[in-house]
């Protein structure tokens, strides 16, 4: 499973099984190839076909085969997603909370800020890149992560007062939301969809690293689109909104592993997943909070 960060790629649960992937069209080929593709241990990575070469799952309408019940023991249950989550999410809550406490606004304080996020974002790909979840590195991450954002929500708190309580009760509000349409059945998580929404996704980053550059340049002022005005506003309602569809990715992941009966283990990999993509959120409604208290 890669990250549900749009800075990174997704893939499935494991790098290399297929599972839940966009290589949609390889698999396509394969299926169409193969005369036992609609054998039942192909409509199940974590089956053991002796006809279905490792690292390959068959195509599928839906970004994922039919689900099947969990088989065996050691599988990825909800009850372990959520243990997971809850310490990964946890562990960044509580190094936000010692940030805020111990840090004071400071240009200190703001070094290191920017050195526990490069930190977070070497673990997250180092992660990202493995074939297994090593719970070492994904709470490592969410350590550095909180470090980051205590030290950000403070120095945001200290001129727009109240902003990261209301950016938290907006990122609770997106991801209940995110939750209650995608478990109505309103959203279809389809490998087309994944594919649109994706290609958004990478269209945004180049944008956003393009206006960077002009930023560091001289080119663009006062932030270019990431600006504290009407566009950084669109902007940052656009990131949200990539947030949320990311959220959408996650939750089927996690329902399809659960169906499929994927290993305990991976249970690491969406809590990692979840809490990227909630970070993102949470960063992005704390700047669209700062530029609607500069409007009123």
């Amino acid at each position: 499973m890669r990250s549900s960060n749009p800075v990174f790629s997704r893939r499935g649960f494991s790098r290399d099984n297929g599972y839940a992937g966009f290589n949609t069209a390889a698999q396509a080929g394969y299926a169409g190839a193969n005369p036992y593709a609609q054998n039942p241990y192909a409509q199940n990575p974590y089956a053991q076909d002796p006809y279905m070469p490792v690292g390959h799952a068959p195509s599928d309408t839906e970004y994922g085969a039919p689900p099947q019940a969990p088989a065996g023991t050691g599988r990825m249950t909800m009850d372990d997603v959520v243990v997971r989550s809850a310490l990964t999410l946890g562990t960044v809550v509580v190094g936000a909370v010692l940030a805020w406490a111990l840090l004071p606004v400071s240009p200190t304080s703001y070094g290191l800020a920017v050195g526990s996020a490069l930190i977070a974002f070497v673990l997250a790909m180092v992660q990202n890149f493995k074939r297994t979840p090593a719970p070492a590195l994904i709470l490592g991450y969410a350590a550095f992560e909180g470090i980051f954002l205590g030290v950000i929500s403070e120095m945001y708190n200290s001129r727009w007062q109240g902003a990261p309580f209301q950016a938290v009760l907006g990122t609770m509000a997106v991801s209940g939301a995110t939750l209650l349409v995608y478990k109505a059945g309103w959203i279809r998580v389809t490998a087309r969809y994944a594919r649109i929404g994706l290609a958004i996704a990478m269209a945004f980053l180049v944008v956003m690293a393009v206006n960077l550059l002009l930023v560091v340049f001289g080119v663009a002022e006062d932030g270019g689109l990431r600006s504290f005005g009407p566009i950084g506003a669109v902007v940052g309602i656009i990131a949200i909104l990539l947030g949320a569809f990311f959220l959408t990715l996650d939750f089927k992941q996690i329902q399809d592993g659960i169906a499929y009966g994927a290993p305990r283990e991976e249970s690491w990999l969406a809590a990692f997943g979840l809490s990227v993509t909630l970070v993102w959120i949470y960063l992005e409604m704390l700047r669209l909070v700062a530029i609607f208290t500069n409007n009123d």
